[in-house]
């Protein structure tokens, strides 16, 4: 077995709304390692998106730990990267200016991140688009800059907040399948994959292991190993099986 590049060690997370303290997550233990795409799926609310903001370092435990490659997580780590929801990019910046961004923040010189920006941005399609502003591109078109972005730092661990919930089913599925194939490129980064996600069948498509957590305050309740070989087909016995043995879990601890 490989060794643990993201540890997760007891980690609760309270919130403060006004007089009340309320938990978000209890006691949350899990690793993502080397060569992995790790899947965290569960009801809306029970702190799937909390977690994933605290191992990119955006925000803090109120109790436990989370460790990359042994080191406490206490800030943003340029080995981290994370690929957003919503997109998150400056509607003010062109693809090009957005993609190397995170490269400007990190002081490297102008020439350098344009020739790394440009690569990314070939690699997921976008080559005679980077003049183009944000306004311009459709839903998935602005997914690829954010996805170039992340990549273009070169980071051991992505970090992925449903990433592909707001396309169409097309274009998503298209997304998750480049994505795919640009993991399987041990030249193209990273190492590691946790990918946040409420569709069970997208989990069973994407991972390595699925972890599988409770609704709030968020648990885990139990991990499914995916070992069907990829590409995988999303109409076989195997994958549906493993489909409805998660969603199972989710749906019986809806009604405890």
């Amino acid at each position: 077995m490989s060794k643990p590049v993201v540890e997760v060690k007891h980690v609760s997370k309270n919130f403060i709304r006004g007089e009340v303290e309320f938990t978000v997550l209890d006691d949350v233990s899990l690793e993502a390692r080397e060569r992995e795409i790790l899947c965290i799926v569960g009801p809306s609310g029970c702190g799937k998106s909390t977690l994933l903001r605290m191992i990119d370092g955006l925000d803090h435990p109120t109790k436990g730990e989370i460790l990359f490659r042994g080191e406490p997580i206490n800030a943003p780590n340029p080995k981290i990267s994370i690929i957003f929801q919503t997109f998150a990019l400056l509607p003010w910046k062109t693809v090009l200016d957005n993609v190397q961004f995170g490269l400007e923040m990190h002081g490297m010189p102008k020439d350098r991140r344009k020739e790394i920006a440009m690569k990314f941005i070939r690699i997921v399609g976008l080559e005679g688009f980077e003049n183009s502003y944000p306004k311009e591109l459709s839903g998935g078109m602005k997914q690829r800059v954010g996805i170039a972005r992340a990549l273009a730092t070169d980071p051991d661990v992505l970090l992925m907040d449903e990433p592909f919930s707001a396309l169409d089913a097309l274009t998503a599925d298209t997304l998750r399948r480049e994505v795919l194939e640009a993991w399987s490129d041990p030249s193209i980064p990273p190492d590691t994959i946790i990918m946040v996600t409420h569709l069970v069948q997208e989990a069973v498509f994407m991972a390595d292991r699925i972890i599988v957590m409770s609704p709030r305050p968020g648990r885990i309740i139990g991990e499914v190993k995916v070992e069907l070989e990829r590409p995988r087909n999303v109409k076989s016995q195997e994958f549906f099986e493993l489909q409805d043995e998660v969603t199972s879990m989710i749906s019986q601890n809806r009604l405890r």
